[in-house]
């Protein structure tokens, strides 16, 4: 008889701490929401890619993109021209403008106040001019690329990166403006 009053003594404490657990849970109080995460901004991106020769500007094109933040973006124009490299083997170049960009806030980045990490990549490509060409059969490309990071002023325009042309006395200037959205 006394084991059996002291299993049933041993099963009520068990019983009664599983449930006192039970109900302690049950009455926390509960926890506060997580506090909203304010969404990121979304910006403009104004590319301005200039030709300049002798100091004095011969060309100029424009290009945009909208991004949010800590995303990246590419736009290209362009050709896609077939070359053969071995005997019936073909790939495919592109020839043109290719921009690829990417942006972060201070949102993510605290020291940067109201100014904007940017990176950027820009690539202008085109075929030589004919008395440029070597081998007719085969079309010459020049290229110049661009790979800049850089800390932008929101509203402000600066020049990202300038680059001289190997074969005539043209310069490459790429700038940028960035506009914070509403």
């Amino acid at each position: 008889m006394r084991k059996n009053f002291m299993l049933a003594v041993i099963l009520i404490a068990v019983s009664m701490t599983t449930l006192a657990g039970k109900v302690a849970v049950a009455q926390e109080s509960p926890k506060p929401a997580a506090e909203a995460v304010e969404a990121g901004h979304s910006y403009r991106i104004d590319f301005l890619i200039s030709e300049l020769e002798d100091g004095k500007k011969i060309n100029t094109r424009q290009y945009t993109l909208n991004l949010n933040n800590s995303e990246q973006d590419e736009l290209k124009i362009g050709t896609r021209v077939p070359v053969e490299v071995k005997q019936g083997e073909i790939q495919y170049l592109d020839v043109g403008t290719s921009i690829w960009s990417r942006l972060r806030d201070r949102k993510d980045i605290a020291w940067l106040g109201n100014d904007v990490m940017l990176n950027v990549r820009a690539e202008i490509s085109n075929f030589a001019l004919p008395d440029q060409q070597g081998d007719r059969m085969r079309p010459a490309i020049r290229q110049i690329k661009i790979d800049s990071s850089t800390i932008a002023m929101v509203g402000k325009q600066m020049v990202v990166g300038v680059v001289d042309d190997p074969n005539s006395k043209r310069q490459f200037q790429l700038e940028v403006t960035v506009t914070r959205l509403k």
